[in-house]
């Protein structure tokens, strides 16, 4: 079983400190020191994960989780020292998993990537589920959105909380339900993660503003799923 974890960053610290204690977890690290050695040793040796540093040299770790999307679902995430909301909602937005500031705790790291992984092992129980509505299809074996027959560019994250409330007409689900449906019970995030995403969802649904479903706000719980049968 591939068992190959990429790490990618310029810091040769980092980079050692992060390579013991993912073998020492049973992962087999591939390191990288520029986001085109990334991009290189992602092509050859297909890892279960990324962990990206965003500053690096020749490429980004922004340009490579973009690079990697076009092709690729693996789990993405970006580490660095960037904290601020702008630059953790871009690498969210572009398609990462997670997103860690240094300085952090290894322990922190590992806990993240056991997350990520638990959270693909439930989802890959659900991708043969497939939810369609009148103009509507969210086909999660391959993470395509069809909206009147047009393919619909939503990142991983925007097509899990869409197929979980769409497959759930009329359930509501609190922030904390989707925190913890989406991106499991040790993710680190709050409720601005949810509604950051649900905002982009609904740009990116403008056109189908004449359908008969809709994400409905309830107002002081969270989101819903609604269709107008008639």
């Amino acid at each position: 079983m591939n068992k190959y974890i990429l790490i990618a960053d310029d810091n040769d610290d980092i980079l050692e400190i992060l390579h013991r204690y993912v073998a020492k977890e049973g992962f087999s690290p591939i390191l990288a020191r520029s986001g085109e050695e990334a991009l290189q040793k992602f092509f050859a040796f297909s890892p279960i994960l990324l962990l990206l540093d965003v500053m690096m040299p020749k490429k980004d770790g922004f340009e490579v989780c973009k690079e990697i999307r076009r092709k690729s679902n693996v789990p993405i995430i970006l580490v660095t020292a960037k904290g601020d909301d702008g630059d953790r909602i871009m690498g969210l937005d572009i398609g990462a998993d997670d997103y860690i500031v240094k300085p952090f705790s290894p322990g922190e790291v590992m806990a993240r990537i056991r997350a990520v992984l638990r959270r693909l092992d439930i989802s890959e129980e659900q991708r043969k589920d497939l939810v369609r509505y009148p103009g509507l299809e969210i086909n999660l074996s391959d993470y395509k959105v069809l909206v009147n027959g047009h393919p619909l560019s939503l990142t991983k994250k925007e097509t899990e909380i869409f197929w979980l409330l769409a497959a759930n007409p009329g359930k509501v689900f609190s922030r904390d339900n989707l925190l913890t449906s989406v991106w499991g019970e040790d993710y680190f995030g709050d409720a601005r993660t949810v509604d950051t995403h649900i905002k982009r969802l609904r740009s990116k649904l403008s056109v189908a503003e004449m359908s008969n479903w809709d994400i409905k706000t309830i107002w002081g719980v969270g989101y819903k799923f609604e269709v107008n049968y008639v």
